[in-house]
């Protein structure tokens, strides 16, 4: 756009255009033309093709303005939607991909859940390290289905104190209709949806994880 003509009328306080924001938006940009308009001197007017350039100025900024809104509204209406996507996904199951608990130096238990999809007639925990190898398991009581906080002291099947590392779990168990069945670290029921700060939690166990971090949802098959 380019610079409005110097106006040979002497402005007043009456005739300034306020712009708080310093930005030319459609109303102050008309308000500046018309009140050039006003104060364009008689004898030697506005030339005519600036008077286009500046009209068509006018009608660029408005489209630009209602693009703006519309691209708002549309960024609006896909965050209500992705909202309500999590919101269904409430029930199903949510897989965040990670089996595997650290030990360090310092930890003397360490505690996790599990989540069982049906009832446990009998079974066991196993604990793996990287290689796959078992290093401990636990015998699994009969329960009803959902799921469970373990303990573990850190040892081996042999007594011994595990070293710092990662180490993977599962579970084998026997449903009481005789079925086997397995579940493992990371894949739990979503609870409830939680909307902090722009972002979203999901509830998973007792605690709650970044939606981001889930892997995969589905529906548990019994």
């Amino acid at each position: 756009m380019n610079t409005i003509n110097q106006l040979n009328k002497t402005p007043s306080s009456q005739d300034k255009v306020f712009n708080p924001k310093s930005q030319l938006d459609k109303d102050a940009f008309l308000k500046l033309f018309i009140k050039q308009l006003e104060m364009q001197d008689p004898t030697d007017p506005m030339d005519t093709d600036k008077m286009l350039e500046q009209t068509a100025s006018l009608t660029t900024l408005e489209m630009n303005q209602n693009m703006q809104n519309t691209l708002n509204k549309l960024a609006s209406e896909l965050k209500s939607n992705e909202e309500l996507n999590t919101i269904n996904a409430i029930g199903k199951i949510a897989d965040t991909g990670n089996r595997y608990i650290n030990i360090t130096d310092k930890d003397v238990t360490k505690s996790f859940e599990l989540y069982f999809g049906d009832d446990i007639s009998s079974g066991k925990v196993i604990i793996k390290d990287k290689l796959g190898n078992v290093i401990r398991e636990f015998p699994l009581e009969a329960h009803t289905k959902g799921i469970l906080s373990f303990e573990w002291d850190l040892r081996d099947n042999n007594g011994n104190r595990v070293k710092s590392d990662s180490y993977e779990v599962i579970a084998e168990y026997i449903s009481p209709d005789g079925k086997s069945h397995t579940t493992a670290l990371g894949a739990y029921p979503i609870e409830s949806i939680r909307f902090d700060n722009g972002e979203v939690l999901a509830k998973l166990g007792s605690r709650y994880v970044p939606f981001s971090n889930i892997k995969e949802i589905y529906q548990w098959q019994g």
